[in-house]
């Protein structure tokens, strides 16, 4: 992308590229109708009209947003989807044609079972590895990096990952630990002597590893990376770019753990602080490569560890806001529309995340009252959500249309909404989300 272009004019490049989509060769892509064609553009419309906080051009957007419900819906175990591509591919298919939502989110969440399977990975246990064949993988809690490592981190973020990190997490990268200063690369001098680990045993093993982790990663991408056009063909676009993540949550989820971050929190505070800051200015670029990497404009941001309860107000404000705000305004600046994910309850935190500009960024709301959102948050950022799994899985179909059309009545009148789930859900009754879409669509014209 052209960076003398203004961060507006990115992101309204990469709406454009959606609006006018590029088969993999590079071809205008064939529609298999003028109604598919139709039903594409006015989806994306109504999408990008409420995330800019403008009055939508007829109704509130509605998309659902799942975890492994669409092949729990198909009738396959999470492991199935894990392990035959096609097959996860084809059972996301039938999942969007049979619900018709605005928005389609892509069949990546299984993931590919095979490659971490290749690349012994240690962070998640998945079916057939440490879970029961039709549940959701888990991710395994530790302390990856030690305390005495930030220094190792801050001072360089990526030979501490590839040096360290990254041995730890993947059982087949061991060689890792003893690849060379790759900055001491500098002069003839010597040289030879820093290549030498390329001949270890060691070295040579995981990057074979590598080769083969990657030729299974593209035997995975293929099938469900093709989904994404076969679909955009039938009228349902994509608009996931990628994602990043809050620098409080690189350190809590993967790399110190819960335990570790909450003690550093009032043990080592200057330390943990300093490691976010050199963290935000990667995150940031992660999510801009991956939108420009894609065309697609929205990057997910999950944020795990913001919610209610889990920090105090004071904590909230010190550590976990001040750098997932310099991500979220340097995506912007980027030309990307950051979607943070507000997991758990945020009340306590709407005053604060309130503070963003108008129209360039969409927060998925989960136990959040979403009239209380609507008044603070809403007024700057578009609010996605937040029909609760519960009610999904245990409610009733006209439970749910009174749910959504309360939504609608207090937060959507005006623009900046589009409709979902609120979390993340594997199980819930077909009728009841079908629910979900259909009162969306009943109850949200203008």
């Amino acid at each position: 992308m052209n960076p003398q272009l203004s961060p507006d004019e990115k992101r309204e490049a990469l709406w454009q590229g959606k609006l006018s989509p590029k088969d993999p060769q590079g071809n205008p892509l064939p529609f298999q109708s003028p109604e598919a064609e139709k039903k594409y553009k006015e989806r994306i419309l109504r999408v990008k009209a409420a995330i800019e906080m403008e009055k939508l051009p007829d109704r509130v957007p509605v998309t659902i947003f799942p975890s492994m419900f669409p092949w729990k819906y198909a009738g396959m175990t999470v492991q199935e989807a894990m392990y035959d591509y096609e097959k996860c591919a084809a059972a996301f298919k039938k999942f969007i044609l049979d619900f018709d939502p605005d928005l389609q989110w892509g069949a990546y969440a299984p993931g590919p079972g095979r490659f971490f399977e290749i690349l012994d990975y240690k962070l998640y246990s998945w079916p057939g590895h440490g879970v029961a064949p039709d549940c959701c993988y888990q991710c395994n809690e530790g302390e990856y990096m030690k305390p005495e490592e930030y220094d190792a981190l801050i001072q360089d973020p990526t030979g501490y990952f590839i040096h360290v990190y990254l041995p730890r997490v993947f059982g087949v990268l061991g060689g890792f630990q003893m690849l060379p200063f790759f900055p001491g690369i500098l002069e003839m001098y010597g040289l030879a002597l820093t290549f030498i680990p390329f001949g270890l045993p060691p070295v040579q093993a995981t990057f074979q590893a590598l080769f083969e982790a990657g030729a299974e990663a593209l035997k995975w991408v293929v099938p469900i990376g093709g989904l994404d056009v076969e679909l955009a063909t039938l009228g349902y676009p994509t608009l996931l770019g990628g994602f990043t993540k809050a620098p409080f949550d690189v350190i809590g989820d993967t790399l110190r753990g819960t335990r570790g971050i909450m003690l550093d929190i009032y043990r080592r505070p200057q330390k943990l602080l300093n490691a976010m800051e050199v963290l935000t200015p990667l995150m940031i670029q992660m999510g801009i490569n991956s939108a420009q990497a894609t065309g697609n404009p929205l990057i997910f941001i999950p944020l795990h560890k913001g919610a209610d309860g889990f920090l105090s107000d004071e904590q909230f404000k010190n550590f976990y806001w001040p750098t997932l705000k310099e991500v979220i305004l340097g995506l912007i600046e980027g030309g990307c529309v950051p979607l943070p994910a507000a997991e758990g309850g945020y009340s306590s935190r709407l005053e604060v995340v309130k503070d963003l500009p108008r129209g360039k960024t969409l927060w998925m709301i989960d136990l959040t009252d979403m009239a209380d959102a609507k008044r603070t948050l809403g007024q700057n950022a578009c609010i996605m959500g937040n029909v609760p799994s519960s009610l999904l899985n245990l409610g009733t179909p006209d439970e749910v249309r009174a749910y959504v059309k309360r939504i609608i009545e207090v937060a959507g009148k005006d623009g900046g909404l589009i409709i979902s789930n609120g979390s993340f859900f594997d199980e819930a009754k077909p009728e009841n989300v079908k629910a979900m879409v259909e009162a969306a669509k009943e109850y949200g014209g203008y």
